[in-house]
């Protein structure tokens, strides 16, 4: 059993930072960022991350045509969480009225909205009938904007579609390597404990040493997983769809720089006409990406029904996925 989508919906913040606007704050320029990212600007939003994830999820029952009631469960995406607890879907569930649905989040980074279509595929394949896959997230409060490398790269967003079955065919591709985790990651801030003499995580987990609460990235590393990664997921899901990726019509990847999905996409000899890219304007929202772009292909006219799709994340973790399925 495979899915079909039946309505998408995305939020864009409507504070929109200017490359230039950098210049004030670290060593940069226009023709840096833009060359080492593709990025010409980002959106940052000034309130709660639910906030962006509700107005994206409203937007998709919308334009799916069905109401909050219709729903059997609700899968938000995201490493910004508003709260420790409770989780981001339990709170967009209440704030919908989606009575009927079942709520939980999923962390996998920049590639969580391909794993919530997979986790989505599975419960549909066992009964259910509409599950929203809500990504969202709020990068700026996790960016230092002291660390020019990283900080011209993120942007806030939100992403959701609704998936129901379908007898069309469907394929992914996963994987993960935690031998990597140290090259991308961010601490939570960590609270003294009056009974114990607490340890902090930094001494002991042998990552980098920086602010606590802040993202952290080698891109280096990060950069060599992505190109390597990337073609690998491609590659697997659709030989597994059993198709050549020249039968695919689009490709959908995560946001996160033009060099990886131009490098990545050489590499498979796949053109960028056919590739989804929205950097320039989004810039990184973590796994808000790819549910951001996908919507707003489909609302342009670029993605049409019957076309073949392939969504691939890559991430923190150090993770990645992909799957292919038909519009």
């Amino acid at each position: 059993m495979g899915i079909q989508i039946l309505g998408t919906g995305s939020f864009i913040p409507e504070r929109v930072v200017e490359n230039e606007e950098f210049t004030q704050y670290v060593d940069t320029s226009d023709e840096w960022i833009v060359k080492h990212s593709g990025i010409n600007r980002r959106h940052l939003h000034d309130g709660a991350n639910f906030e962006m994830a509700l107005f994206a999820a409203e937007r998709a029952l919308e334009n799916a045509g069905i109401t909050a009631t219709d729903l059997d469960m609700i899968i938000c995406t995201t490493v910004t969480s508003d709260y420790y607890t409770p989780s981001l879907s339990c709170i967009i569930q209440g704030k919908l009225g989606a009575s009927n649905a079942l709520a939980f989040d999923v962390n996998a980074a920049c590639a969580g909205f391909v794993y919530g279509t997979d986790i989505a595929r599975l419960y549909l394949k066992n009964g259910m009938s509409r599950i929203m896959v809500v990504s969202s997230e709020k990068l700026s409060q996790i960016t230092d904007y002291t660390d020019r490398s990283t900080c011209v790269l993120f942007g806030d967003g939100a992403g959701a579609v609704i998936f129901g079955p379908s007898d069309k065919p469907y394929a992914a591709d996963f994987g993960s390597d935690g031998t990597g985790a140290y090259t991308l990651f961010a601490r939570h801030p960590e609270n003294q404990v009056p009974f114990v003499t607490t340890r902090s995580t930094a001494s002991c987990d042998g990552f980098a040493d920086i602010k606590p609460g802040m993202l952290y990235m080698d891109g280096r590393k990060v950069y060599k997983f992505a190109v390597t990664s990337m073609p690998k997921a491609v590659r697997n899901a659709c030989e597994k769809y059993g198709i050549t990726l020249d039968q695919l019509d689009w490709l959908i990847p995560h946001q996160a720089n033009i060099r990886i999905i131009q490098t990545a996409n050489a590499a498979m000899e796949f053109p960028m006409e056919k590739t989804i890219c929205n950097i320039a304007e989004r810039a990184n929202t973590s796994s808000a990406c790819i549910p951001i772009a996908l919507d707003e292909a489909i609302r342009d006219g670029r993605i049409q029904h019957g076309q073949t799709l392939c969504l691939v994340g890559f991430g923190a973790g150090l993770v990645y996925g992909s799957s292919v399925f038909e519009y």
